[in-house]
C-alpha cells in the first residue's frame, strides 16, 4: 500500500520535459552550425579527446537527477505493516421510510429530506460506533451494511429516495424483520434500531415484532417527521411540479403524521418516540442517549503505519548530480581502447 502526499508537484515533470526538448534542439542546432563550419573528419582532427558519448550521459544525469528530486517532492509513503486497531462502540440501524408519503411538505423542505438531514447528523455526532441503513415502503431492502464508514453511509443516504423502492406502502414490518439479521455481531450489548417515519399507512402486528427483537438485544426508538395537521403528497415530473397525488373519489390525499403508532412500536421495543420536527432536539437526545450507552470493545484491522520515502529519491537525486559534476567531457582511455561507443 501506498499513498501520493504532495501530487501537485507531479507538473514539474513539465520542466523536465521542457529541459530535455531544449537539450535536443540545442544538438540539432550544434551538429548543424558543425556541418557548416567543417567536414566531420575535420572536426574530429580538431577536437580528438571530445567525447560524443559523454555529453548525452551527463544529460540523462541531470533529467534523472530532477525527475528523482520532484518524486521527492511528490513524497511517495509506503504502508509498511497492518495495525490492530481497537475501537469501542455501539451498533445503530436507521430504518429510513422513503415511501411517497414522505414527499409531503407540511415539513421544509420535506419529510424525507428532514430525515435525511437528521440521519446525516446523527451520524456525524458518532465516534467509533457502527451504522447501517435500511429503507422501506411497501418493501424493506438494506441500503448500507452495517459499517465503521460513516463517510459511505453519508453518501449512500443521499441517494435514498421512493423510486429504490419496487413498490408503495409503509412496511415498518419488513423494516423490523430484517434489522434481525442486520446486526452481524452476536456479542454486542448495545444495538439500537431508529425507525424514521410519518408513520402513515402502518401494518398491523408492529409491536409484536418490536417486542420479538428486543430478546436479541435490539431497542426500537421512532422518530416522527411530519405535522398533525398534515399536507398533499407532490407529484413532480423531471423535477417539474405537475399536481398533487389523488385518491379514486379524485380528490387530494392529505397525509398526516401518525403519532400513535409510532409511539406503541417504541414502547413495545422498549425504546422511545422522538418528535423529530425539532431537528437540534432531536440530536441532542440520539446523542445523549449513546453517551450513556456502554460501549463494546472490538478490533479493526487496516493499513495504518505509512512511512515517509522522499529521503530515497533525494539521495538518488544528489548521487547523480554528483555524478554529472566529475563526469567529463573528454574521453576515457580505457573506454576508448574498447570502443564500446565508437569513439575512435
Amino acid at each position: 500500500m501506498y499513498q501520493i502526499e504532495e501530487p501537485k508537484y507531479f507538473y514539474f515533470f513539465i520542466a523536465v520535459a521542457t529541459l530535455l526538448l531544449v537539450y535536443l534542439l540545442n544538438l540539432l542546432w550544434k551538429r548543424k552550425k558543425q556541418r557548416e563550419f567543417a567536414d566531420a573528419s575535420l572536426l574530429d582532427q580538431l577536437s580528438p579527446e571530445k567525447s560524443v558519448f559523454k555529453p548525452a550521459l551527463k544529460m540523462v544525469f541531470v533529467l534523472l537527477a530532477m525527475s528523482f528530486l520532484v518524486l521527492a517532492l511528490v513524497n511517495p509513503k509506503m504502508g509498511t505493516q497492518l495495525k490492530t486497531v481497537k475501537r469501542q462502540g455501539v451498533d445503530i440501524v436507521f430504518a429510513l421510510d422513503v415511501s411517497k408519503s414522505m414527499l409531503a411538505e407540511d415539513i421544509a423542505p420535506n419529510r424525507l429530506e428532514k430525515s435525511k438531514q437528521i440521519i446525516s447528523r446523527i451520524i456525524d455526532k458518532l465516534g467509533s460506533d457502527r451504522v447501517g441503513i435500511i429503507i422501506y415502503a411497501g418493501n424493506a431492502y438494506p441500503l448500507l451494511p452495517i459499517t465503521t464508514d460513516h463517510g459511505a453511509a453519508k453518501m449512500f443516504l443521499q441517494n435514498a429516495g421512493p423510486d429504490m423502492v419496487s413498490s408503495q406502502g409503509t412496511a415498518i414490518n419488513e423494516a423490523l424483520e430484517l434489522s434481525k439479521t442486520f446486526f452481524d455481531d452476536d456479542t454486542q450489548t448495545n444495538r439500537f434500531l431508529f425507525i424514521i417515519s410519518d408513520g402513515e399507512d402502518h401494518e398491523e402486528n408492529s409491536e409484536k415484532i418490536a417486542k420479538e427483537i428486543v430478546d436479541i438485544g435490539i431497542r426500537t426508538f421512532t422518530i416522527g417527521v411530519g405535522s398533525n395537521k398534515g399536507g398533499p403528497i407532490p407529484i413532480k415530473s423531471n423535477g417539474k411540479f405537475v399536481g398533487y397525488k389523488k385518491d379514486n373519489k379524485d380528490e387530494v390525499v392529505i397525509t398526516k403524521l401518525n403519532v400513535n403508532t409510532l409511539k406503541d412500536i417504541a414502547e413495545s421495543g422498549e425504546g422511545k418516540y422522538i418528535y423529530g420536527n425539532k431537528t437540534s432536539k432531536t440530536i441532542e437526545y440520539v446523542e445523549e442517549l449513546l453517551l450513556k450507552a456502554d460501549k463494546k470493545e472490538f478490533e479493526s484491522k487496516q493499513f495504518s503505519d505509512y512511512k515517509d520515502q522522499f529521503q530515497w529519491f533525494v539521495g538518488i537525486g544528489l548521487l547523480l548530480l554528483v555524478l554529472d559534476v566529475f563526469l567529463l567531457n573528454k574521453k576515457t582511455k580505457w573506454v576508448q581502447k574498447l570502443n564500446l561507443f565508437n569513439e575512435r
